[in-house]
C-alpha cells in the first residue's frame, strides 16, 4: 500500500470524525434544554449565549450543518471508491459502499447521535464555538440557501405555525411536569399547581365560578337587624345585596363597611342605611379567560366579581380566591365549612354531590375525567347518558361506574363513582365465586 493510499485512507477517517461531529452538533443543540440555556446566559455563560444565538436563527444552523456534513460525506465516499478501486479494481465500488454505509451509519451518525442526546446540554456548550466560526465561513452558502426556505415558508399560514408554536411549548411544559411526578421528582401537589398555572389560559370564568343557586344573597328590603345578623352568620366578608327578585344584584355588602358604619351610628343598627355603604357590583362575561380575569382583578383590586351570560343575566360569581385555589388547591380558614361533597367509602368507591365540579373531583382523587363538555359531575352523567336518569340507574364510561343516589326534580343531587381499580377487584372477586 503507497503512502498516497495511505494518506487518503486518513483523510477519509478524518471526515467521517467531522460527519460525526456535524451529527452530534444538531442533536445536542437541538435537544439541549432552552431554559438551561438561558439561565446560564443570564449568569454571564459565553458558550451558553453562543447557544442561544444559533438557536435564535434555526435556518442558519440547519443549513450550517447539512451542508457540512453532505460536503464530508459525498467526499469521503468518493475517496473510498477510488482507494477500492486501485486496490479491487471495478468491484471494489461495491465494498467501498458497504464499508462506508457501516461506517457512516455507526460511527458518524448512531453513535455521536446517542451520545449528544445523552449529554445534550454539555455537547451543546462545547461545540456552539466551532459552529459558530463554521456558520460564519458557510455564510455565503446560507444566504442562498435561506432564500430558498423563506420562499417556501411564506407559502405556510404563519399565524397558524406560531398558535401551534405556543400550544407546543405549553404541551411540552406539562409533558415535562406529568413525566417527573411519575418519577417522582416533583410531587403530586407541586406538579397541581404548575399544571393549574398552565390552565389559567384554556378555562373561563364560568367553569369555576358559584353557581347562582349556591351564592350566599341577601335582599335590600330587609330589616337593617336582619341584614347584619344574616352577613354576620354567613361565611363570608362580601355578600350581593339584591332587590325585587335575587338576579337583580344591585350592591356587595362588605362586612367591614358594616362595622364601620355600625361605629358611626355607636351601634344603632335600626338607622343604618345598608345601601350608602355597599358597594359597587362588578359584571363581567361568563367567556372571560381565567388569567385575564386574575389580571382585572389585581389591576382592580377587587375580589369579587359576578358572572353574566350573553343575556346579561347574573349566573354566579367568582372571587380572587377561586382562581388561586385553581393554582394551590382548596384554600381553607377557620371560618370556612368543612366541605364534605366528596366522600371517600370504605370499599374505595366515592359519594359525592351532584354540584361538584369535575376538575374539583379530578384534582382531590387523582383521575382524568373530561371537563370539556360539563362543568359539574352530575353535568358530566347526563352529558354521557343523553337523558335524565332515575336513582338506582348505572352508567359506566372513562373506565369508572356512576350510579345515582339521589334526585330532587331534574338536578341529580348525590351519586356514587366506583373507579377503575374498584370494578377491576370486584369484577375478579365475581370470577372467583363463580
Amino acid at each position: 500500500m503507497s503512502l498516497v493510499t495511505i494518506l487518503i485512507i486518513a483523510v477519509i477517517l478524518l471526515l467521517i470524525v467531522l460527519s460525526a461531529f456535524f451529527n452530534g452538533s444538531e442533536t445536542a443543540l437541538t435537544a439541549a434544554s432552552r431554559a438551561r440555556m438561558h439561565a446560564l446566559e443570564q449568569e454571564g455563560n459565553p458558550r451558553a449565549a453562543m447557544v442561544n444565538r444559533l438557536l435564535s436563527r434555526p435556518e442558519k444552523m440547519i443549513g450550517t450543518i447539512l451542508i457540512g456534513n453532505t460536503l464530508v460525506d459525498v467526499l469521503a465516499s468518493a475517496l473510498a471508491s477510488g482507494v477500492a478501486v486501485l486496490l479491487f479494481g471495478e468491484v471494489g465500488v461495491v465494498y467501498a459502499t458497504a464499508v462506508m454505509t457501516l461506517m457512516i451509519v455507526i460511527f458518524a451518525a448512531v453513535l455521536p447521535k446517542t451520545y449528544a442526546l445523552a449529554y445534550s446540554d454539555r455537547m451543546a456548550l462545547i461545540v456552539a464555538p466551532i459552529m459558530r466560526v463554521m456558520t460564519i465561513i458557510l455564510n455565503p452558502i446560507n444566504i442562498a440557501i435561506e432564500f430558498i426556505v423563506r420562499f417556501f415558508l411564506k407559502l405556510t399560514p404563519t399565524t397558524v405555525d406560531d398558535e401551534a408554536n405556543i400550544l407546543a411549548a405549553h404541551e411540552e411544559i406539562r409533558g415535562t411536569i406529568e413525566l417527573q411526578k411519575m418519577e417522582g421528582s416533583v410531587e403530586r401537589n407541586d406538579a397541581d399547581m404548575l399544571g393549574g398555572v398552565l390552565d389559567l389560559g384554556d378555562l373561563h370564568v364560568s367553569d369555576i365560578m358559584v353557581h347562582r343557586t349556591k351564592m350566599a344573597t341577601i335582599d335590600a328590603d330587609d330589616p337593617p337587624e336582619e341584614i347584619v345578623d344574616e352577613l354576620l352568620r354567613s361565611q363570608y366578608t362580601r355578600v350581593p345585596i339584591w332587590r325585587d327578585e335575587p338576579e337583580n344584584i344591585i350592591g356587595i355588602l362588605h362586612t367591614k363597611d358594616l362595622l364601620s358604619a355600625l361605629v358611626r351610628s355607636k351601634g344603632d343598627i335600626s338607622n343604618l342605611d345598608i345601601m350608602g355603604f355597599a358597594g359597587e357590583p362588578w359584571f363581567v362575561p361568563d367567556t372571560t379567560p381565567l388569567k385575564e380575569q386574575l389580571n382585572q382583578f389585581l389591576k382592580r383590586k377587587a375580589q369579587m366579581a359576578l358572572v353574566v351570560d350573553e343575556y346579561g343575566e347574573v349566573q354566579g360569581l367568582i372571587t380572587l380566591e377561586d382562581i388561586l385555589e385553581e393554582i394551590v388547591g382548596q384554600i381553607s380558614d377557620e371560618h370556612d365549612a368543612h366541605d364534605t361533597a366528596i366522600r371517600v367509602q370504605a370499599d374505595g368507591t366515592v359519594n359525592v354531590d351532584g354540584t361538584v365540579t369535575v376538575r374539583d373531583l379530578n384534582r382531590q382523587m387523582g383521575w382524568n375525567l373530561p371537563d370539556e363538555e360539563a362543568t359539574t359531575v352530575a353535568g358530566l352523567v347526563i352529558h354521557e347518558a343523553q337523558t335524565i336518569p332515575e336513582p338506582g340507574q348505572a352508567f359506566t364510561f372513562y373506565g369508572h361506574r356512576f350510579e345515582i343516589l339521589r334526585k330532587t326534580r331534574n338536578k341529580i343531587t348525590a351519586l356514587r363513582i366506583s373507579p377503575a381499580d374498584v370494578l377491576a377487584a370486584r369484577a375478579a372477586r365475581n370470577a372467583l365465586q363463580q
